[in-house]
């Protein structure tokens, strides 16, 4: 049986690990390597090595509702895009009301993450850690959760780009990048445009003399600031919108979406546009790219062909001279050095994990990753649903399917992805949020139904089927119910709208138009319909069991 719990890292996953722990009576310690909690989010002016870094200026790009747990909403008034000192300040509230403070064990870097020599019989593992002064301690521990995140090894591939070591002036990895103090009146190249080289080139802007971004494949830009001036990823990431995806032609999806981030901006007038179609691979979330493309402050190239000096040279010919400062935006490489290579099943570009979770190849479920995943939202709710399933199979209410069947999912997932969209080295993975989220939640016995609470709870059926995808509703029912939850959902757009009451206008709190009332309602049972079609044809008994259910009640 599990007791104690070893977890790598105090990030958002490492912070929420523990709480899975604790709630199911067993003991973590968590390691982490540097001063402070918050992984990511806790900015330093010098990157450590093997630690992941962010710049000065950084804001998220997921609004505060959809990246906060499941039974800690972010503060009414925090803004709904937050500068990361503003993310860390809520970890930190987070930690201190869950008391997770004191099962961390500050600059303490864990080494090694071995099978104890009667694993076979316990389960057990032995983890090296070192101190701040070089001290080293064996620990011996039921469990592990690996929660060191995948924005920690630098991906500089220097060889790629001939002619580097002749550069007369500074180059280097965004992973250094904190502010745009070294470009003043310079000439830069900023190399990628993911959303780190879209902030930087943007940024750097505002000082240099020119900023070029240089791209191989473009990329699909999007506003985060949606219609009616929304969060974009409250206004679309929604179950309807998911609902339509798996009901509608992805051909058809993806012309409409990209009809609309085209009437924004059209993605070949402005040099930007990509092979790839719109939902193959997450956008880059950049509302200041394009006006600094339309005034020429930033000007988009080809992929670099040679450097020579000070000039730089790109696949398309032309040329250009006296180049100061080259940023590589390019990307990272994932690793987990201190765990055991026989523990690492590979499949594809990626390490293999059931459910994105579990070695699948391992004697005993006693080892866990959690937070490395990709999808289109945000880390922290599917990084807590991943922890309240660990903490479940540790505790033994949950088990595993045997090693073939989780050998054979691993595998089938691994063709999804590469049908589905683009994967690379680099980025190995990637799923559909709300599928992955239901998924877990269905594991764990928490997962809404909302044919049930069409029938039982109407109110609560619409803001979940029109509503954003928050992970409060992931604590309505089942285990871990939080008493809070339905109030968090029917109150989650006031959260949205507070920070934004800072002067008093007419018209702030007209209610919704009879005739988008009745536009809603029209389209509610077009797609419940279709909705109850899809639940029938994927699980015919469910519908009638259903009613099976109801049937007292109504008799």
């Amino acid at each position: 049986m599990v007791k104690r719990v070893a977890i790598i890292g105090a990030g958002p996953s490492g912070l929420t690990s523990m709480k899975a722990c604790l709630e199911e009576g067993m003991v973590p310690t968590c390691f982490e390597s540097s001063d402070d909690m918050g992984g990511l989010w806790k900015f330093k002016e010098v990157s450590e090595p093997n630690r992941a870094s962010i710049y000065r200026s950084l804001t998220i790009n997921i609004s505060k509702e959809m990246m906060c747990y499941s039974d800690f909403p972010i503060p009414a008034d925090y803004p709904n895009y937050m500068h990361h000192s503003k993310i860390l300040k809520y970890f930190r509230m987070y930690a201190e009301h869950f008391k997770l403070l004191e099962y961390i064990r500050y600059q303490t870097l864990v080494k090694s993450v071995k099978q104890r020599p009667d694993y076979s019989r316990s389960g057990q593992w032995e983890v090296l850690t070192q101190s701040k002064d070089g001290q080293e301690e064996r620990h011996v521990f039921d469990a592990v959760i690996c929660c060191s995140g995948h924005y920690t090894y630098p991906h500089l591939p220097l060889k790629e780009f001939p002619g580097i070591e002749t550069f007369e002036g500074k180059y280097f990895h965004s992973w250094d990048y904190k502010g745009p103090e070294d470009m003043h009146g310079k000439r830069v190249v900023v190399v990628g445009i993911g959303n780190s080289g879209g902030d930087i080139a943007v940024e750097g802007s505002r000082v240099a003399e020119q900023v070029y971004l240089s791209t191989r494949r473009g990329a699909w830009i999007v506003r985060q600031v949606s219609d009616n001036g929304l969060p974009l990823d409250m206004k679309y990431n929604t179950r309807f919108v998911h609902i339509l995806f798996q009901l509608m032609p992805v051909s058809f999806l993806n012309w409409f979406g990209e009809g609309k981030v085209n009437a924004m901006y059209d993605h070949t007038m402005y040099a930007i546009k990509p092979n790839h179609r719109l939902f193959s691979q997450i956008p880059v979330f950049n509302d200041e790219l394009p006006l600094k493309i339309l005034s020429g402050s930033v000007v988009i190239k080809s992929n670099i062909k040679e450097i020579r000096g000070s000039t730089v040279e790109f696949e398309d010919d032309s040329v250009l001279e006296k180049v100061d400062v080259i940023v590589f935006a390019t990307g990272y490489n994932y690793d987990f050095p201190f765990l055991p290579q026989n523990a690492m099943y590979k499949t594809g570009h990626r390490v293999g994990l059931y459910k994105h979770v579990f070695p699948p190849t391992l004697e005993h479920s006693t080892l866990a990753v959690v937070g490395f995943i990709h999808a289109l939202g945000a880390i922290m709710p599917q990084a807590e649903m991943q922890a309240r399933w660990v903490a479940s199979v540790f505790k033994g209410t949950k088990k595993l399917p045997p090693t073939q069947t989780m050998i054979k999912s691993v595998e089938k997932d691994t063709k999804v992805i590469q049908k589905n969209f683009i994967v690379s080295k680099r980025t190995p993975l990637q799923v559909d949020f709300v599928d992955y989220m239901d998924d877990l939640a269905g594991e764990i016995g928490i997962r809404p139904s909302l044919l049930w609470l069409f029938f039982t709870d109407y109110a609560l059926f619409k803001r979940l089927l029109w509503g954003p995808m928050t992970a409060y509703q992931y604590r309505v029912t089942g285990k871990g119910k939080w008493d809070g939850a339905r109030k968090a959902i029917f109150t989650q757009f006031d959260r949205m709208y507070e920070p934004l009451k800072t002067r008093k206008v007419d018209g702030q709190d007209q209610g919704t138009s009879l005739a988008g009332l009745l536009f809603k309602l029209s389209l509610t049972a077009m797609v419940g319909g279709a909705a109850a079609y899809y639940v029938h044809a994927r699980n015919p008994n469910t519908i009638p069991n259903l009613i099976a259910r109801l049937h007292p009640r109504m008799a």
